[in-house]
């Protein structure tokens, strides 16, 4: 059987075997910005069959722009040393594209982890200072420092850094995070952003600084390497950002060399009403690649074979974005094949798993 979910998709000079491909997750885990030896076992184990691009977790280019304590940065050569290490195992062992998605957090950094109640770190627990657009906190969280013209000089040399670290650390893609309430969906937002000078105001302005630092990693970025976009599309709450504004925005960034859009929404205000139901961004990501014709990659819900395949095959996104289903199923894509009838080669490692060799490794079973 033929399958569109399996056919390979280029992206500049860099080809992905299918069009599955592992979200960013944050992990909570690592060790001033370092990866470890979790990361090493936790990503090791994806590239080996989740999807044909697997994604690191958001990666921020300063520590005082992670969420937490626990997250991961690319500002140091330790940093940098860190993650080449888990980068050199995946490819030696594994069957996916490597890429990093890079951000910072903004007014939503300096929290515990969400798994501890994701609430503003208390002094005493050594929290730090918060920076954004605008004076103006996230629910009930720090009030952030509003970030200074000199401030976006620095944040622009602090993406720029950490996109070189990431070229030579062997990343393959950069995902530029827009989305989820961190500090680039800050700006986009009129809900966050309330500047009186020229990045903010209209929507031109308040998109003025996230395309400043985009241009400015695609010049740090090899020419032959992928760079997209994360973009939550909407905030979900009345005079937020909205897909209008979004398409306005991603028009932009295809005239400065953006690659794709990952499709998400929301993240930005606490008072969202998010209609959380099977695939509930694949129309905002039908309408991204009709009306600015960019490679569309959607996330959110998409947990089964079936709908992944008529997601793509019916041409509403070219990609579609597993999380959660991943980390339940680590070995999706081999399900998802053997599910569509489709022959896929696996990673050779693992290939005494592949079906085809069933009859011979499971004498009794009959081969599916």
């Amino acid at each position: 059987m033929s399958s569109v979910l399996f056919s390979p998709i280029a992206l500049r000079g860099l080809t992905l075997k299918n069009r599955i491909a592992v979200s960013p997750m944050c992990q909570y885990i690592c060790d001033d910005g370092n990866a470890n030896d979790w990361h090493l076992m936790h990503y090791g184990s994806l590239a080996l069959g989740a999807g044909g691009l697997l994604t690191f977790e958001m990666t921020n280019v300063s520590p005082s722009g992670r969420i937490s304590q626990k997250c991961a940065t690319l500002c140091s050569d330790e940093n940098e040393a860190s993650w080449k290490r888990v980068v050199e195992l995946c490819k030696k062992f594994g069957g996916a594209a490597i890429g990093i998605e890079l951000a910072h957090a903004g007014r939503k950094a300096s929290t515990v982890p969400p798994a501890q109640g994701g609430r503003a770190l208390k002094p005493e627990e050594g929290a730090w200072e918060t920076v954004a657009p605008s004076a103006l906190p996230y629910a009930d969280w720090h009030t952030p420092r509003a970030l200074a013209k000199g401030d976006l000089v620095t944040l622009v040399d602090e993406f720029v850094a950490s996109t070189q670290r990431a070229h030579r650390a062997g990343f393959e893609l950069i995902e530029f995070h827009a989305g989820h309430g961190y500090l680039m969906h800050q700006f986009l937002s009129a809900l966050s952003n309330q500047r009186t000078d020229e990045y903010g105001g209209s929507v031109e302005n308040r998109m003025r600084f996230p395309l400043q630092v985009f241009a400015a990693m695609r010049e740090a970025w090899p020419k032959d390497k992928p760079l997209g976009v994360r973009l939550s599309v909407t905030d979900w709450v009345e005079g937020g950002l909205d897909m209008s504004q979004s398409l306005l925005f991603a028009h932009q960034l295809k005239k400065l060399g953006c690659d794709f859009v990952d499709v998400s929404s929301g993240g930005l205000d606490h008072r969202q009403q998010v209609p959380f139901a099977p695939g509930y961004h694949v129309g905002f990501a039908e309408q991204m690649k009709r009306e600015v014709g960019m490679t569309t990659m959607v996330v959110g819900l998409v947990t089964g074979p079936k709908q992944a395949e008529e997601i793509v095959a019916s041409g509403k996104a070219d990609m579609v974005v597993m999380g959660r289903g991943v980390l339940y199923n680590p070995r999706w894509s081999w399900h998802a094949a053997e599910e569509l009838g489709v022959d896929i080669p696996y990673v050779p490692k693992m290939f005494p798993a592949h079906p085809s060799l069933r009859p011979a490794v499971f004498p009794n079973r009959a081969k599916a």
